[in-house]
């Protein structure tokens, strides 16, 4: 056994275990939404939050667990979401109403949270510089397969089994990882600081109150009372934050890591490419389904993008190992925002390989982009910072998210209802306001190579010799 602890591989096994659940939890849940909302007989703005929920909580809560990452060591935290993500899946199952089930899918991203957070700080602890992006694009797979599999798992169980087997999935998976992760991931003690409840809680509420506004800001109106609060209270807590941070001196956020330019232009990269990825993924399958594809036809076409990337990832990783982040980041973005680009060329006549081709150059492109860029921006932080590095660039790709589905689904109706008014058909409309999203989700890619480009280009013998230290 002890073997097993000092090999790298087996230690990144154990984290691809943890990896893989949020992904398959997250894509076998959203096909289930219809169903969940005729089983406890409401209305898709309510069902919704329990996708919402798990979303703000995961986001909101992801510093925090960064910070105690670094402190409590980060096998410790993760095996901790490996049995609160297990545990709550237990109880959804036995979920008998819609508020029950809102409330548990929140404590579950409290474990997913945990995953999400020390899985790059894991690796970026054990592998050295030379093979830290090989082994984040291997930690790029299990996140691939898991959205490839996901909707044809859960049509699967929900035909087959119900819908309590959904949650069932993840409980052996969370055992198989506990166990794996005790037997070959070496403990770290941490370091000896103190923790920062008031940063944590400022934090918290921060992310909360703004993902709140951008998510349901068009659902509410974005001058409503709901938004308006929402949008008070991450102005406040965001100021909050900043003065308690600066003050103490053991922040929860170090904000000296903002002035290391790969760590800053790193994330900001991280956020826009996500905006541009979930733009895309968000708008094409209402695509798929105003050219008359089934719902299992598109899902088919929908995976030609994370199976392309599940090659494309680990490949940029070994590459980024050999010539950094710099050029491989920029070309990847620059390659994203041509398939976006070609995206909005599609017409109601466009055959399925001709949608397919595209959605694998952006797969080509996602995965150049985010293997050598999540090595960056976690090789230019030292070892006692690599939790918290790993938690904000986690947050960042889930802001991302939230902003790209908000900004797809408002550039996309406002646009729509525009060419509406100029007496144009209906469907017409709609392709053109879809073209109009797409054109904007290629705007930021090309922002995206831009803050890539200008990060400063790693020297891999300057972290060795920092890492030597």
């Amino acid at each position: 056994m002890e073997k097993f602890r000092t090999n790298k591989w087996s230690i990144l096994s154990a984290v691809l275990i943890g990896t893989v659940m949020g992904p398959i939890d997250g894509s076998v849940t959203n096909i289930a939404m219809p169903q969940l909302a005729k089983i406890f007989n409401t209305d898709i703005t309510t069902i919704s939050w329990v996708a919402m929920t798990y979303l703000l909580m995961l986001s909101s809560l992801m510093l925090t667990f960064g910070r105690l990452g670094d402190m409590i060591g980060y096998k410790k935290l993760y095996q901790y979401g490996l049995i609160t993500f297990s545990a709550t899946s237990a109880i959804l199952s036995m979920s008998n109403n819609i508020y029950m089930l809102i409330i548990v899918r929140a404590f579950q991203a409290i474990g997913a949270g945990m995953l999400m957070s020390m899985a790059p700080a894991i690796i970026t602890a054990t592998f050295p510089a030379t093979e830290r992006g090989k082994a984040l694009g291997f930690n790029a797979m299990p996140v691939s397969i898991g959205l490839a599999i996901g909707p044809t798992l859960g049509g699967f169980l929900l035909t087959y089994l119900g819908w309590r087997s959904i949650f069932y999935i993840n409980i052996p998976i969370g055992i198989i990882g506990f166990i794996w992760a005790q037997a070959v991931v070496p403990d770290n003690k941490g370091v000896p600081e103190k923790f920062d409840p008031a940063g944590a809680l400022s934090a918290f509420l921060f992310l909360a109150g703004l993902l709140l506004f951008i998510s349901k800001g068009g659902t509410w109106g974005w001058t409503s009372s709901a938004s308006i609060i929402s949008i008070a209270i991450f102005v406040t807590f965001f100021i909050i934050f900043i003065i308690i941070e600066n003050k103490l001196e053991f922040p929860m956020l170090d904000l000296s890591l903002f002035k290391i330019r790969t760590f800053t232009f790193g994330n900001i990269s991280t956020l826009i490419n996500f905006m541009a990825q979930f733009t895309m993924t968000f708008l094409t399958p209402f695509l798929l389904q105003q050219m008359g594809f089934s719902t299992d036809m598109a899902g088919i076409i929908m995976t030609s993008f994370p199976l392309i990337m599940f090659v494309s990832a680990p490949l940029s990783g070994i590459l980024s190992d050999k010539y950094g982040a710099q050029i491989l980041s920029t070309i990847g973005a620059l390659i994203s925002a041509v398939a976006l680009f070609s995206m909005s060329t599609l017409n109601l006549h466009s055959s399925m390989f001709s949608i397919m081709w595209r959605l694998g150059l952006f797969g080509i492109g996602n995965g150049l982009f985010q293997a050598p860029n999540n090595s960056s921006v976690m090789g230019s932080v030292s070892k006692n910072r690599l939790g918290i590095a790993s938690a904000f660039l986690a947050t960042m790709r889930n802001a991302g998210m939230v902003l790209g589905i908000a900004a797809g689904s408002a550039i996309f109706t406002n646009r729509k209802i525009f060419y509406e008014t100029l007496s144009i058909s209906k469907t017409n409309a709609f392709m053109f306001g879809l073209r109009d999203a797409y054109i904007v989700a290629s705007i930021f890619s090309i922002i995206s190579a831009l803050t890539s480009l200008v990060r400063n280009n790693i020297n891999i013998k300057n972290i060795i010799e920092r890492d030597e230290k």
